[in-house]
Order: structure tokens, then sequence, then C-alpha cells
């Protein structure tokens, strides 16, 4: 298994990177996009921090590909270009690491865990996994090679709970927006997506969710075009203001 090391800064480990502002704009043609590959559930907090890193960086700016980790992967693996992968699991990080190749190595930033979503008022009155194993409970789920579907998996086989979902779906934003509609009674989703719904779903906690806890690892890609604007977005990242915004919307802290 590869090692993944937990936040640390990361401009040392390129040459091309001086750890000073980069893209300041002053020079011809310095505008530049910094792409960075990322989970869907970072969503709200990598686009809070992006404000910040633009800010820093005038001549840089900080375009997004949010998706599931796997599909991700996917694109990357068949050439897609960017500068930084972010993924919801060590596992898909482990495959974009060996097959398309990382600098430095992944950094473990963040671990998520998973809640129950169900509409404010709790129609279906769930309250334990066990409710999403009635028939008459609509439940959305990922897909279980996406990393919030894997860790669903594993918390349904721990707490013995069999679900027939009537959707599964490509990433967990595209399955909390099943709550969200009224489109199913439940869905499992990782905890920072309850607190990013603002309200609109509610949050159910269950026990069997510690057996279902998922590292989120960054890294800068090996062929990045961007390489030191990339070092310095996972700096920032991993840095105490990152940890902040990650903490505050709903994330653990390695």
């Amino acid at each position: 298994m590869r090692d993944f090391r937990i936040a640390a800064p990361l401009c040392a480990a390129l040459a091309v990177c001086a750890c000073a502002p980069v893209g300041d704009g002053s020079a011809e043609g310095a505008d530049r996009t910094l792409t960075v590959f990322a989970a869907a559930s970072l969503t709200e907090t990598f686009q809070e921090l992006a404000a910040v890193f633009e800010a820093e960086r005038p001549g840089v700016a900080v375009e997004f590909v949010f998706a599931g980790s796997s599909a991700l992967a996917e694109q990357l693996v068949q050439g897609a270009p960017a500068d930084v992968f972010a993924s919801a699991d060590t596992a898909t990080m482990d495959r974009v690491a060996d097959e398309v190749g990382v600098v430095g190595g992944p950094v473990v930033f963040a671990r998520n865990t998973l809640r129950i979503a169900v509409p404010p008022d709790n129609p279906a009155g769930i309250d334990s996994l066990s409710d999403l194993a009635d028939d008459d409970v609509a439940v959305a789920l990922c897909a279980e090679q996406v990393p919030c579907g894997a860790a669903a998996r594993t918390a349904l086989d721990a707490a013995g709970v069999a679900v027939e979902p009537v959707t599964w779906e490509e990433d967990v934003k595209a399955a909390l927006t099943r709550v969200r509609l009224g489109e199913v009674d439940a869905a499992l989703v990782y905890r920072s997506d309850v607190a990013a719904a603002d309200g609109a779903v509610l949050g159910v906690d269950f026990p069997q969710a510690d057996t279902a806890v998922n590292d989120y690892p960054v890294a800068v890609l090996a062929d990045a075009p961007e390489p030191g604007a990339a070092a310095a977005w996972v700096d920032l990242v991993t840095s105490p203001e990152g940890a902040k915004a990650l903490d505050d919307a709903g994330f653990d802290l390695p």
C-alpha cells in the first residue's frame, strides 16, 4: 500500500516552486489557469479556498473539475490535463499515482464519514441504517466504484443491512440532490455534504459510520502544466487556513 503523508508544505518537493506568490500578472502573458480535479464532496470548500488563492495570486485563475473520484481518475488516466488531484479515498489516489504519476507523494488533508440524509421533515421516520432496508423506503446510494458508494457498502455490511436502492448515483452530490428534490426518502452521503446543504436536508447519525472513514489525499500531478501554482494550492489546502475551512465545512482533520 502506498504511504500517504499527513499535511506538510509541498513547495520544497518541487524545484520549480520558490514558495513565492505565483502569477502576479506583472509579466506579459502572466495570466494562467490552475486546473484542479477534485472529489464532488469538496466543491464548496475548494471554491471558498479558490477565492483566497486567486486574491493572493492575481495572475492565476483556478478552474475546477468536480465529480466522483473514480470518474476523475479515469479521465486523468486517459490523458486529461490537470495540475492537482484531490480524491475522496486513498485507493483512487493510488491508481492515479501509479498510472499518471504524482510529485512528492499524496498528502492526506481531511477525513469524512457518512450520514443518512433525509428531507427536513423526515417523512419516512428514518433514524437508523436498518430503516433503509424497508421496501417502502426509497433510497439513493452512490455507485459502489465511487468512494462514497464503497463507504456505504462497508457501513451497510457492518450493520448487517441489505438495501436495494432505487437509484445508483455517479457522485455524492447527485445522491444528495435526490433527497433535496424529494425524489427519495434517504441517501447515504458525507457529513460535509449534509452541512453544505444548509438545512435543505436533515442528517441522521448511525454508529456504523465509524467503520467507513474516508481519508482525502491531494497531490500535484507529474505532468502538471502549472507545477508551481499546483504546489502552492496543495500548501493552501494543507495550511491552517485550509484546515479551518475544512473543519467549518464538516470534515474531520487528520
